[in-house]
C-alpha cells in the first residue's frame, strides 16, 4: 500500500535522529555542568531556545531560513539537523539531571583508586545515569517517533504525507486511521523494548 512507502522515511528519520542526538545529548549535559561559566551559559541558552520553540518551526528555519543567508541543505538533511539539535537538548537535560543525582563520593573514591576522568565518566557515572533516567529516555524516544510526522511540512514523503495524499484522492478517512495504527504499533514496540530493558536492569540490581 502507498502509505507504507512512507514508513522507510519515518523509520530513517527516527533512527538517525536517535543515533546522533543521544551522544550529542551526553556532550550537551557535560557542557551544561562545565565549571567554565561561558561554556555553561552558552549551553543553557542553546537548551532554552531548542526546548522553548516548536520543532516544526526549527525544521522550517533550517530548510527555508538558512538559505536566505547562503546556507542551504536538502530536505532530508534539514530535517535531520533540526531533529538532532532539538532532541540533543532534551536528552542533555535528562542526562544532566541523572549525573547530578549520582553521589559525589563515587567520583572521589574512583579518583583515589587511580581512575582517569574518562574512565570514571564512562565506566562508573554514565552507566548509572542511563539506568536512572531510562524511563525519561524512553518517553523522549516515543515522542521522537510521533514527531517524525512533522517532516511532511517541508514536503518529505513520510507516512502522514502519503496518508494525506490518498485521503484527498479517495475522500476517505481510512488512510489517516491506517497511519495512526502504524504510529501506535511503532510506539508499542518501543515501549515493550524499554520495558524489557528496565526489567533486565532491575533484575541485575
Amino acid at each position: 500500500m502507498q502509505i507504507l512507502d512512507g514508513l522507510g522515511m519515518t523509520l530513517g528519520v527516527f533512527a538517525l535522529s536517535l543515533i546522533l542526538s543521544f551522544p550529542l545529548g551526553i556532550v550537551v549535559a557535560i557542557l551544561r555542568l562545565s565549571k567554565v561559566r561561558v561554556v555553561r551559559k552558552i549551553t543553557e541558552i542553546y537548551i532554552w531556545i531548542l526546548r522553548g520553540t516548536p520543532l516544526l518551526l526549527q525544521i522550517m528555519l533550517v530548510f527555508f531560513g538558512l538559505p536566505t543567508i547562503g546556507i542551504a541543505f536538502d530536505r532530508f538533511d534539514s530535517i535531520l539537523i533540526a531533529f538532532v539539535l532539538n532532541y540533543a537538548a532534551y536528552f542533555g537535560e535528562i542526562i544532566r539531571s541523572g549525573i547530578q543525582s549520582i553521589e559525589k563520593g563515587q567520583r572521589e573514591s574512583a579518583e583515589i583508586l587511580g581512575f582517569s576522568s574518562w574512565q570514571i565518566n564512562m565506566k562508573i557515572i554514565l552507566p548509572q545515569v542511563i539506568k536512572r533516567t531510562l524511563p525519561s529516555i524512553g518517553n523522549e524516544v516515543i515522542t521522537l517517533v510521533k514527531d517524525t510526522s512533522l517532516v511532511y511540512a517541508v514536503g518529505q514523503n513520510d507516512i502522514l504525507k502519503y496518508a494525506k495524499g490518498v485521503a484527498n484522492s479517495t475522500g476517505s478517512l481510512v488512510p489517516y486511521v491506517l497511519a495512526g495504527v502504524i504510529y501506535l504499533v511503532l510506539t508499542y514496540v518501543i515501549t515493550k523494548v524499554f520495558n524489557e530493558i528496565e526489567k533486565k536492569v532491575n533484575y541485575e540490581e
